[in-house]
């Protein structure tokens, strides 16, 4: 018993940097309170509040049944496969890239610049790049699938890298002792051990990139998108209500999908 008295008293007291952290907080979050301005909401906001509510609760039921092209399902399909095409052209010219940017795979020097290179592309947002592509190709799915695959580069590159870099370096140690090359390294040593990994990694790219889509479509690049800010802006709630309903039941069958995927291949 008299050790374990020492011993606690051997531990270094940490109550001050404890209050100090705090303190820094609490100051931290009133000065962010600071920058609310409550008074600035004026009765006609209050009033556009409250429509905004009972449009939500009251949607339109017949757009979001329509089978058409202006229906939501169509919509909510389109946006799909924007995020879709845009996650697999991104997954796949991300592993060159990933193994390029691997200090444990390429000389440093390399994976220094290549990894510089995937910093300024996650840099610039991905609804920067949706204007830039509609500028380039016009307006429509063309222009979400370029900004779905250049934003998914970056982040899936540095995903892969993560994992090719927490691999067992003993597997390559002996691969480059029987004098394997490069190519024969990822083809037989590393990549059967990745592709589960990998495929875990593209799914949940893939459901962020779905709600990224939705945000490319106020910008114009296809999807539902745009009929939600073209709805917004003349105050149609109810079709505002049926748009988001409609977007909350896709993203929750994708998210179940996702994750029973993802479970198999982690187990798996």
């Amino acid at each position: 018993m008299n050790a374990i008295e020492k011993q606690l008293q051997l531990q270094p007291n940490r109550r001050m940097s404890y209050f100090l952290t705090l303190l820094i907080l609490g100051l931290l979050f009133i000065w962010s309170l600071s920058t609310l301005h409550v008074d600035s909401i004026s009765n006609n906001g209050t009033k556009i509040a409250k429509n905004i509510v009972e449009g939500l609760l009251q949607p339109d039921w017949t757009l979001l049944f329509n089978a058409t092209t202006g229906g939501i399902p169509y919509l909510l399909i389109e946006t799909m496969a924007i995020a879709f095409l845009g996650t697999i052209v991104g997954a796949f010219l991300a592993i060159p890239l990933a193994f390029l940017s691997a200090s444990n795979i390429v000389p440093k020097p390399i994976a220094f610049v290549v990894r510089l290179l995937l910093i300024v592309i996650r840099t610039i947002p991905a609804i920067v790049y949706g204007l830039m592509f509609i500028r380039v190709t016009g307006q429509g799915p063309f222009a979400g699938v370029l900004t779905m695959s250049l934003t998914s580069i970056g982040m899936l590159s540095k995903l892969y890298v993560d994992v090719i870099e927490d691999l067992d370096k003993s597997i390559l140690e002996s691969m480059e002792a029987l004098g394997c090359t490069l190519m024969e390294k990822i083809r037989y040593g590393i990549w059967p051990q990745l592709t589960a990994l990998f495929l875990s990694i593209v799914i949940y790219r893939f459901d962020m990139n779905l709600r990224d889509a939705t945000v490319l479509g106020l910008v114009g690049a296809g999807g539902i998108g745009a009929p939600l800010i073209f709805a917004m802006n003349a105050y149609k709630w109810s079709e505002v209500g049926a748009i988001l309903i409609g977007l909350i039941f896709l993203i929750l069958i994708v998210e179940y999908v996702s994750n029973r995927v993802r479970t198999k291949l982690v187990k798996g």
